[in-house]
């Protein structure tokens, strides 16, 4: 079953249901199956990253299941992220620009500034390199650049918060459509969710159940915590698993999860929300379950003056 999509405001749709790729980042071989598994059982969303290193092979996949007839371009969603060692207006078009050869496409349709925080040069680890202070102005100057030019559809933010936020809206010529963040039932992120919404942007939701398997997690970090009774209560009602309840209720709070993962059968049941509708009621006792917990503080980039969870949205 597909999933439906959302009118973004610039016109264009986003599938409100999106398969995230970054286990890759281990083994690509993972990702190129999950994308054809998840093609396979309805998904049409894929949020990419070119520091995840496998833009090339979900390309491959997707290239693949577009010969073999199964899709064709015009019906897929495809975002992808700008990392912070590319926050140069001259950078970021070049950068888009490598983007599009890796994935072997003409456009993708969404591009996102996946860090406020801008980087001299980036290692090989995830959150790494010196810090500089290149004004996002600046960065979003090259999106709306790439966007021009017909690199990509529409042009959108990763983790920022609502000063900067505003801080792009004040000088935009093209709007952000996007702002993709943490969220889920521990971090539901309601002031943000609705400051975006005020302003038309759309909220996608990374790690919606909690990023389980992340390779950052130390003993004592937080862990969400998606079977608590009362959300178990509420799958056997609607014969589905708590995972499937945590992701209908991210989409009935009006966000976009992107959930990961590399097992068949959960990317189907993943996908397997829209024969069902959570009440406000229920709704309402998931909410109670929002308590700030971040899984991604990303305690690395504290001493950026871009650190965008200094405050509270």
């Amino acid at each position: 079953m597909a999933a439906p999509s959302v009118t973004l405001n610039n016109g264009e749709k986003i599938p409100v249901l999106g398969l995230g790729t970054w286990q890759g980042l281990d083994d690509p071989g993972v990702v190129e199956q999950a994308v054809k598994d998840a093609i396979d059982a309805g998904y049409r969303h894929f949020d990419c990253a070119m520091k995840y290193g496998n833009e090339d092979v979900i390309g491959k996949a997707i290239r693949e299941k577009i010969s073999e007839g199964v899709v064709k371009r015009e019906d897929l969603y495809i975002v992808t992220k700008l990392w912070n060692d590319k926050h140069k207006k001259k950078d970021v078009i070049e950068t888009c620009k490598k983007s599009l050869e890796n994935f072997g496409f003409d456009y993708i349709d969404l591009y996102l500034i996946h860090w406020p925080i801008s980087v001299e040069e980036a290692t090989g680890d995830l959150f790494s390199g010196k810090f500089v202070d290149i004004p996002l102005e600046e960065t979003w100057e090259g999106m709306e650049e790439c966007h021009r030019l017909g690199y990509t559809k529409s042009i959108g933010l990763s983790n920022f918060n609502s000063v900067q936020i505003d801080r792009i809206l004040k000088v935009a010529k093209v709007k952000p459509v996007v702002n993709q963040v943490e969220c889920h039932p521990n971090l539901n992120q309601k002031k943000l969710r609705d400051f975006c919404a005020a302003r038309g942007i759309v909220i996608t939701s990374y790690s919606p159940l909690g990023a389980p398997r992340r390779s950052w997690f130390k003993p004592g970090d937080p862990l969400v915590v998606i079977d608590e009774p009362e959300i178990v209560a509420i799958g056997k009602k609607y014969g589905k698993s708590p995972a499937q309840v945590v992701l209908r209720y991210l989409i009935d709070i009006g966000t976009v999860p992107i959930p990961k993962s590399s097992s068949k059968k959960r990317i189907q049941e993943n996908i397997n929300l829209f024969d069902f509708k959570l009440t406000p009621e229920e709704v309402a006792t998931i909410d109670k379950f929002d308590i700030g917990v971040r899984v991604t503080p990303v305690e690395e980039f504290t001493g950026h003056p871009e650190y965008p969870f200094r405050i509270e949205f």
